[in-house]
């Protein structure tokens, strides 16, 4: 389901709350079959407590960060003007327990992630001539949740020449990955479970009952 709601508004917040996010799939494929890494774990503890409490967690954002949204306007005009494309909001979309918000839509099957970066690291983009695989599972995850065929990865740097600010990268939708991803995700599950029942038992939830349960997940990854 995609809900038509701005980005960044108290509604949208609204709408991830407690969600699994796919912006933090990469967090979650870290390690596939085998334990889940802190990040993961810091990653459910915090969508419990959202859960749990029924509000947001502040997350912490740095100056590059901030840029990259300042900026993210000027990459999607850019790129509207290098493919003749038009770019549409994309909102916020979910499926069950998962959301995702893509940086657009593009015709009836596509979608644009944005990532308006550093002069070294699109330098590094622009070298290579592919997209940055730490972004992978985030876009792929979007591309199941939007049911769309394909995402542009985009580096934008307005720091560089003209002809060279942008950087366009295609992934296509690979079911069999997509397949192996929400295997995870469903693993992803039972880890936050756990955390929700601590917060929902208290301290009569002792922690080697917690350790048991995560002893378990990490013992048994699903294939």
């Amino acid at each position: 389901m995609i809900h038509d709601v701005e980005q960044n508004t108290e509604a949208w917040m609204t709408l991830r709350m407690g969600k699994v996010t796919a912006s933090n799939f990469p967090k979650i494929m870290a390690n596939y079959g085998k334990a889940f890494g802190n990040p993961a774990k810091d990653y459910a503890k915090r969508v419990a407590i959202e859960s749990f409490t029924k509000t947001p967690v502040e997350t912490f954002k740095n100056e590059w960060m901030e840029r990259g949204h300042e900026l993210e306007q000027w990459a999607r005009s850019a790129y509207e003007m290098q493919t003749f494309n038009v770019v549409l909001p994309a909102g916020f979309s979910e499926i069950g327990y998962f959301g995702a918000s893509a940086d657009g839509l593009v015709d009836d099957d596509g979608l644009i992630e944005i990532k308006s970066v550093k002069y070294n690291i699109h330098f590094d983009r622009l070298q290579k001539g592919r997209f940055d695989s730490s972004y992978e599972w985030q876009m792929r995850g979007q591309l199941w949740l939007y049911d769309r065929a394909w995402c542009d990865f985009v580096s934008y740097c307005p720091e560089f020449p003209p002809d060279k600010q942008l950087y366009i990268f295609r992934v296509e939708r690979d079911l069999e990955l997509e397949k192996r991803l929400i295997g995870r995700l469903d693993e992803f599950l039972d880890l936050l479970d756990t955390y929700i029942e601590v917060l929902q038992s208290g301290a009569s939830y002792s922690q080697k009952d917690i350790n048991k349960r995560l002893d378990k997940i990490d013992k048994d990854p699903k294939k």
